[in-house]
């Protein structure tokens, strides 16, 4: 296989991609959620189309779908599919000023749009790898968006990669640019039928030579307060303050199940917005655990702080909802872990030493795998995600480039 991976062409794709705004936004009823992913998706299908891909097509609900045509001349090759979302998170602003920090020598990055927002190798250990590779980062003002338009850039890289060096054999290979992964509605609007592969694999994951195939399960929580309103001058005895039942409701929440003291395999349960007034105040929830059984722990662990509240405050209203999101993709991948070990062997092929971990999150993979297309997750070489200090190695980025490449070639040959 040429190893003339074009690394200064993916890393102008990137920078390119991250300048745009793509934030999405769990409030939104549109799909996309929001305008800004519009724009990289609209780039991303020109830039299919002037590489020379097929079928390029980008669809009413925000889905760039394209072709690899075939070059092998065996029969029965699977059609592969490479998955990686434009949006990124909502919490800090996106639209990044990326800095490439070249040949790194070991010293603090100081992010100049806000200098207290710093990458050493004592607060981030996976740097202390990284000596002499190009790293990227933001100013410090807003997210990177490494996650995940490294994975788009890599996507991008391969597959133009594979349009000139025919001498790479490999089967059909679509390509989706999908948008709202952040909000957990990656794959809601993507109809299989038209994407029609048989295996794919999403480019949403950290550190070099990983490959996931396990997430969380997961579920989203509203509890919806409505209390009595009456002007606080003559409140005594009539007066019940939704604000004040969210407060405890919140402070009823087991501290021990929160993001914050938990780790490995151990899920949560983390209110992530509140919302209202003293008649009516809304609680947002996401709940996670590896195991269903664990889910529904959490779940009841809800419900029965609401019946408490219920019994303290029979005057309120309460109503509490759940919404499955995802669920682990382990589920199905270990009824047939072919996937999983042609990747394995992908990353090998490239020089590195696969291992896996469990996600302590979801990918769109979950979704995917879980409607009956397997789909684990491969690394792209993200790293302090959703926080100002994201950064991601250009080496590392080039390396799962490397690794796609790998995968068309072993499914060829093992057709």
């Amino acid at each position: 296989m040429p190893s003339s991976i074009d690394a200064e062409d993916l890393l102008e794709r990137f920078c390119r991609y991250v300048r745009l705004d793509t934030r999405s936004d769990a409030h939104s009823t549109t799909c996309p959620s929001t305008p800004g992913q519009w724009d990289l998706l609209r780039l991303l299908e020109k830039e299919l189309k002037e590489l020379g891909l097929a079928d390029v097509r980008l669809t009413a609900d925000g889905y760039v779908l394209a072709t690899l045509p075939a070059n092998s001349p065996r029969a029965g090759v699977p059609r592969l599919a490479w998955f990686a979302h434009v949006d990124t998170a909502s919490e800090l602003p996106g639209g990044a000023k990326p800095i490439v920090h070249r040949k790194f020598d070991g010293k603090p990055i100081t992010l100049p749009d806000d200098p207290t927002q710093q990458l050493t190798l004592e607060t981030i250990p996976h740097l202390r790898e990284k000596t002499g590779d190009d790293i990227v980062t933001a100013s410090g003002a807003t997210l990177l968006g490494a996650d995940d338009k490294a994975g788009v850039a890599i996507v991008m890289a391969a597959a133009r990669h594979l349009l000139r060096h025919p001498e790479i054999a490999h089967g059909e290979i679509r390509l989706c640019f999908n948008p709202d992964e952040e909000i957990a509605r990656g794959m809601a609007k993507l109809d299989l039928k038209e994407l029609a592969a048989d295996v794919g694999y999403t480019l949403d994951g950290e550190t070099l030579a990983e490959i996931n195939f396990e997430t969380f399960s997961a579920d989203a929580a509203v509890l919806e307060i409505r209390g009595v309103s009456i002007h606080p001058g003559w409140a005594k005895g009539v007066m019940v303050n939704a604000l004040r039942l969210a407060g405890q409701f919140l402070s009823a929440l087991p501290a021990e199940v929160s993001p914050e003291r938990t780790a490995g395999r151990d899920g949560f349960i983390h209110p992530i917005e509140v919302d209202g007034n003293a008649d009516r105040c809304t609680v947002r929830m996401i709940l996670r655990d590896f195991e269903l059984p664990g889910l529904a722990a959490k779940r009841a662990a809800v419900e029965q702080i609401v019946s408490q509240l219920r019994i303290v405050e029979p005057r309120a209203t309460f109503t509490l909802t759940f919404t499955e999101q995802y669920r682990n993709m382990r589920y199905w991948l270990e009824k047939d872990m072919r996937p999983v070990e042609f990747a394995r062997e992908a990353i090998s092929r490239a020089g590195l030493t696969p291992f896996s971990s469990a996600i302590r999150g979801g990918t769109d993979g979950s979704n995917l795998t879980a409607r009956g297309l397997p789909c684990p997750n491969l690394f792209c070489g993200m790293h302090e995600v959703h926080s100002q200090r994201e950064w991601v190695s250009l080496q590392d980025m080039t390396k799962a480039v490397e690794t796609l490449l790998h995968l068309a070639e072993l499914w060829h040959e093992k057709a």
